[in-house]
């Protein structure tokens, strides 16, 4: 049984930091891209940031260029994401999604629609940036 459980949100002023971690079990960890992806009141998903089985290549979205980075640890089955700089705007439900494939991306901004496109999902852990 596949298993994403994420943790690390919270409150957090503007300019702050966050670590989000996401625990996995149930499937070969080291042979999926992994990603973390957001949904704000109101508003579809937003892929944030992904990165490959081998943790060699990453997506990173504009919104969160030079602020954001992405990691996995394939000896731990973990995917973490460090979110620094945040703004009022990252305010969100941030998620953690598994790729359908192994060692292929299939997941691109242009094709994410919702949480059917990945092959599983944690429940989310809540961010947000408030003074």
């Amino acid at each position: 049984q596949v298993q994403l459980v994420e943790s690390g949100g919270g409150l957090v002023q503007p300019g702050g930091s966050l670590r989000l971690s996401c625990a996995t079990s149930g499937f070969t960890f080291d042979r999926y891209w992994m990603y973390w992806v957001r949904q704000a009141p109101g508003k579809g998903l937003e892929l944030v940031s992904g990165i490959d089985a081998a943790n060699w290549t990453t997506y990173v979205a504009d919104s969160v260029k030079g602020r954001f980075t992405i990691s996995r640890d394939n000896a731990k089955n973990t995917v973490d994401l460090q979110m620094n700089s945040l703004k009022s705007e990252d305010t969100a439900r941030y998620y953690c999604a598994k790729d359908r494939y192994t060692y292929a991306r299939s997941v691109f901004p242009g094709v994410l629609q919702d949480f059917s496109i990945f092959s599983s999902w944690g429940q989310g852990t809540q961010v947000t940036v408030s003074s």
